[in-house]
């Protein structure tokens, strides 16, 4: 790796031309190389649950992860940091250089639409399994990306909005996360679309203080993807690279701008000292082209993964129904669509191709094969899109191979590109010169007869037809700029057709291509189903006949994605009545929710169990059988409140007004404002349950500490249950006497998890930083620990704290001066 002298010796030889074309992607996934100095382009992928590679292609799949509220659901920086390694593992195996990842934002809202991309409501918990991630990552000398820099919290207009926030709360909250990146030796920085206080991120000074002055990070700053839209304020600012390339805002105006004197070369250079400092550590600088090989093999990478499957699923409610033990099972009704296709990932750009796609039920079956029978019902038609072709309900209607046919057509319909293709999603349709329409045509083997819903998603002009008959045929305009929606999930036109058993209808789908719309193509189909009444009769059926019920439900595909935030928890009538009528036919029902963020359970009351599984990856079914069937502990505690009903959440709003959006509430989001609203959400903070139960003994430490000073508690208990088991123990403080200072009613300190035997007594040492003490002193601009009585707190949630110690903070310089 070079040293800075040397990486000074390189910029003087770049004339500023050369420099300022540096500054600006060369594509959409690299940089800019120059051979004259021995720089290499460097490769970035998106990355936070799978690293994608450069493209949208069914055909390169990639390892898929738990979600990040999954991850981060595990409180286990060990277990994080190696599956940081996995994704770097999966990054050298694609070439890529730099992962887009981790994104730490946070849960302000449960109405967030991006809320399983982000680790959690609080920002020591968001930073310490952030910073796992990234020193997992970078171990392996791939770089990290800390994303979106700040207060990119939610959806909507989330280009433009405008987010306003004091002071104080910029820093306690929202920028802890990032500055736990940085002393955690994240490589990059992306600022986000937004802006703070009237001013876009791209261009904003908090790029240069605290990010590069105060905290001292050496790396790059990159925009997200078309954020930058100006050139003499962002090149001005603290960020150093424009991507997506070639065109941008920089080029020739930004070294029109250095000419003239507008912007200092000294600003371009250290811009351009920060890529090559990047590309000296990631070896693309000096010997250029070198890979190193993945260091995890597919079986060591699928192991892990379905690890933290078991590993982030919160056990909510447990009335003796879990584990289930095989050998007492004669049959098992697993009930709900989301069984047989348990969605594993959200939308937009964090999504890939996984590898493979374990779904519950195949998970169940194979836990019980050759000791138990598994009875699979549907339950009601989910809503939503109709899902894209795939394998088993389409073939190419040139070769008769399994997928579908995709083409490329000129205006004249003549044919420019063709390709047997896996599946109906294509988002990266190539278009060659002339291209002018993206056809996706598949002979459809319907096992089932009835009505099906065909759909096609895209903009401009699209059309379905069926032998030769049209369903749909329509101008579809473009209502968003937004990239995620533009090129990842465009809305889904549809229509019904007729469909019979054993025949093999011809479909084609068209979508006309057109400046300001992407190419993204998606063509789906979904059979019928019974009606709502005869679905939820054969699901109660099917639990009264069997020895236990799993019942899974969730969100859809049209919640839950970049681009859009939710405008409710519900999961639907059908859903909830679906529960409902489980539970009556036998009250051993286990519940599993299929979601990356809160929803509404009306039924939570009434199942035997309930598991949370979020978006649990490629490894679900396995993952989470382990969990049912006992070979694995339900490892997760909640990284954020659960509502009962969204009205209750103490902040909702998403919706800019005149384009501003205030962070009203400070510095008490998520169970802080809960406790500040004296309101009892359906499951707490840090809440979650295990296979044992554990008694809280003692909470020591000292009686007093100098201001300015980590301190460390250690918390006794006992494991009370039958079984071994792992416990989070959590340690929050408060303020016992009212001050001039605004304190939560408490707020996380630290935690540290043990493992213990039945009847072991154990003990928890958690270190809480004096940073958990101090708030920011916006009159003198930095940290102030307030002197005076503080109060620890200690237990299994923000919502149950049995032990408390009161400790005496003091100040140190005064008591220094005493001493003289």
């Amino acid at each position: 790796m070079a040293d800075e002298d040397e990486l000074d010796r390189l910029l003087d030889k770049l004339t500023l031309r050369t420099k300022v074309r540096l500054l600006t992607g060369a594509t959409t996934w690299r940089t800019a190389a120059e051979p004259d100095l021995g720089l290499g382009e460097l490769v970035l992928s998106d990355g936070p649950a799978g690293v994608r590679g450069e493209g949208w292609d069914e055909r390169r799949t990639s390892v898929l992860l738990p979600s990040a509220s999954a991850l981060a659901a595990t409180w286990d920086e060990q277990l994080v940091e190696e599956l940081g390694g996995l994704l770097a593992s999966e990054a050298r195996r694609k070439g890529v250089d730099v992962v887009l990842a981790p994104n730490l934002n946070l849960h302000r809202t449960p109405l967030a639409g991006r809320h399983f991309e982000c680790f959690s409501e609080d920002p020591v918990l968001t930073g310490r399994i952030g910073a796992a991630l990234i020193r997992g990552v970078q171990a392996h000398g791939v770089a990290a990306t800390a994303k979106h820099f700040v207060a990119n919290d939610a959806e909507t207009d989330r280009l433009t909005v405008d987010v306003r926030i004091d002071e104080r709360t910029l820093r306690e909250v929202y920028l802890a996360p990032f500055e736990a990146a940085v002393a955690a030796g994240v490589r990059l920085v992306m600022a986000g679309y937004n802006q703070v206080d009237g001013t876009t991120m791209t261009a904003h000074p908090l790029l240069t203080a605290p990010l590069k002055s105060e905290w001292g990070f050496a790396g790059v700053v990159v925009s997200d993807w078309g954020a930058v839209r100006g050139t003499l304020d962002t090149a001005r600012a603290g960020l150093d690279l424009q991507m997506p390339g070639p065109a941008g805002e920089w080029g020739e105006p930004l070294v029109r701008a250095v000419e003239a004197g507008e912007v200092e070369e000294s600003a371009v250079d250290d811009k351009v000292r920060r890529l090559l400092r990047l590309a000296a550590w990631a070896g693309a600088l000096g010997r250029p082209g070198r890979r190193a090989r993945p260091h995890l093999r597919p079986r060591q990478a699928r192991a892990l993964a379905r690890r933290a499957v078991a590993a982030g699923t919160v056990l909510l409610v447990n009335r003796g129904v879990l584990p289930l033990a095989p050998a007492r099972l004669g049959t098992v009704a697993v009930i709900g669509a989301a069984a047989a296709r348990t969605r594993t990932q959200g939308g937009g750009s964090a999504g890939v191709f996984p590898q493979d796609e374990v779904p519950l039920l195949d998970g169940i079956r194979a836990g019980l094969r050759g000791r138990a029978r598994v009875v699979h019902v549907p339950g009601p038609v989910p809503d939503g899109p109709p899902p894209p072709l795939d394998m088993v309900v389409a073939s190419d209607p040139r070769t008769g191979t399994p997928g579908v046919l995709l083409r490329v057509l000129d205006a004249d319909g003549d044919e420019l590109y063709s390709a047997h293709r896996r599946g109906g999603r294509q988002l990266e349709p190539p278009v060659p010169p002339g291209a002018h329409t993206v056809e996706i045509s598949a002979r459809l083997h319907p096992r089932t007869s009835g009505t099906w819903r065909i759909g096609i998603a895209g903009f401009g002009r699209l059309s379905l037809h069926l032998d030769g008959h049209p369903l749909l045929d329509g101008e579809f305009p473009a209502t968003t700029d937004d990239p995620a929606v533009l090129h990842v999930s465009p809305p889904t036109r549809a229509a019904d057709a007729e469909l019979s058993a054993g025949s093999t209808p011809l479909l084609v789908a068209r979508r006309e291509l057109a400046p300001g719309t992407g190419r993204a193509t998606v063509v789906g189909a979904r059979p019928p189903g019974p009606g709502t009444a005869a679905a939820l009769d054969a699901a109660s059926r099917a639990a009264r006949e069997a020895d236990v019920a799993v019942v899974v439900v969730g969100t859809g595909e049209q919640h839950e994605s970049e681009g859009r935030d939710r405008s409710h928890l519900t999961l639907g009538p059908d859903q909830d009545a679906l529960v409902h009528a489980v539970v009556r036919a036998n009250p051993r029902t286990v519940a599993v929710v299929n979601s990356g963020g809160p929803v509404e359970l009306p039924w939570r009351d009434d199942v035997g169990a309930l598991l949370l599984a979020w978006f649990p990856g490629q490894e679900a079914g396995g993952g989470l059988a382990d969990v049912l069937f006992g070979r694995a502990e339900p490892g997760g505690r909640l990284p954020t409140t659960w509502p009962a009903r969204l009205a209750d959440a103490p902040v909702t709003r998403t919706r800019p007004d005149a384009g501003r959006l205030p962070y009203d509430e400070g510095i008490h989001l998520g169970h802080r404002g809960w406790l500040r609203a004296r309101r009892t959400p359906a499951y707490w903070f840090g809440h979650g349950l295990g296979y044992t139960t554990w008694a809280y003994d003692e909470l020591s430490g000292p009686a007093r500490i100098v201001a300015g000073e980590d301190l460390t508690v250690r918390v006794r208990l006992r494991n009370t249950g039958a079984r071994p088991g792992r416990e989070v123990v959590q340690v929050y403080l408060s303020r016992p006497e009212r001050t001039a200072v605004d304190y939560p009613e408490r707020w996380l300190a630290g935690w540290s998890a043990v493992r213990g035997l039945p009847g072991e007594t154990v003990d928890a040492q958690v270190r809480v930083p004096a940073r958990a003490l101090s708030h920011w002193d916006v009159t003198s601009g930095g940290w102030r620990t307030e002197p005076g009585p503080y109060r620890l707190l200690a237990g299994p949630s923000v919502g149950e704290l049995p032990l408390t110690l009161g400790v005496l903070a003091v100040d140190g310089r005064r008591e220094a001066s005493d001493a003289d």
